[in-house]
């Protein structure tokens, strides 16, 4: 299946990366029941739990223009805001193939460097009521630190593309992870740019604080499966937002 197809994942076989998910079964009052059963929430576990993450990717204020602000806002089974997809997803080697991310990346992340894996990647569009936008959650420019996060167009380049680092993740249980997401554009493979938010912030903010990217700040001790050093504010989950 092509990376650029939309994929509708089922609780039971979404992953983050291949055979290690981020990604658990039955999210609780997650996404608007028009999104339907692919409905995609990403969350911290700062903010709620696996089963019932309390806080969640957004778009500030409901908009669908390129530019647009992620934020994370109070989950809701009512509010298109949080409702997104995995359009895309596959190998960093797939989206080398499809000229979305550059050789280097690949090298790095695709399994072209030995002893590297083939690690997976994803692109997560916005889908209000499960409509598609074309518009993805990525950056406007080449990721550096404090580069904002917002609505990009999907499928253009490597900008909107979230890579899955196995390497750095947080194992909580046999099945549930904590993973950083490095953006596709980034080519800082000792310290990459990964999704954050502002550790010194609260979701409920006013103003909402925007994500943004910012330099790794730690590695797994010992790797795979390893409890890690990285920050919390740089850990990610996912949960396939079903209603019950």
């Amino acid at each position: 299946m092509s990376i650029k197809s939309k994929v509708l994942a089922s609780a039971a076989a979404l992953t983050m990366v291949g055979g290690v998910g981020i990604a658990a079964s039955g999210a609780a009052n997650a996404a608007t029941p028009s999104c339907g059963h692919s409905c995609l929430d990403i969350f911290s576990k700062d903010f709620g739990t696996f089963h019932q993450p309390s806080f969640v990717l957004d778009v500030y204020k409901q908009g669908q223009n390129v530019g647009q602000p992620i934020i994370l806002f109070r989950t809701s089974n009512s509010d298109p805001a949080e409702d997104f997809v995995a359009s895309a997803q596959g190998t960093v080697n797939d989206f080398f193939l499809a000229g979305l991310v550059s050789a280097a990346v690949n090298l790095h992340y695709g399994g072209g460097a030995v002893g590297w894996p083939n690690d997976e990647a994803y692109e997560l569009e916005y889908a209000p009521y499960g409509a598609e936008t074309g518009l993805c959650v990525g950056v406007g420019a080449t990721a550096v630190a404090g580069t904002k996060v917002s609505l990009q167009p999907c499928g253009v380049s490597s900008k909107t593309v979230w890579i899955v680092d196995p390497f750095d993740s947080v194992k909580q249980t046999f099945t549930q992870f904590e993973l950083p997401l490095i953006n596709g554009s980034d080519t800082n493979f000792s310290h990459p740019f990964v999704l954050t938010y502002p550790a010194s912030s609260y979701p409920t903010d006013n103003p909402r604080p925007q994500l943004y990217t910012a330099n790794l700040t730690g590695e797994a001790n010992g790797g795979f499966f390893a409890q890690g050093t990285v920050d919390d504010n740089q850990l990610w989950s996912a949960d396939l937002g079903v209603l019950n």
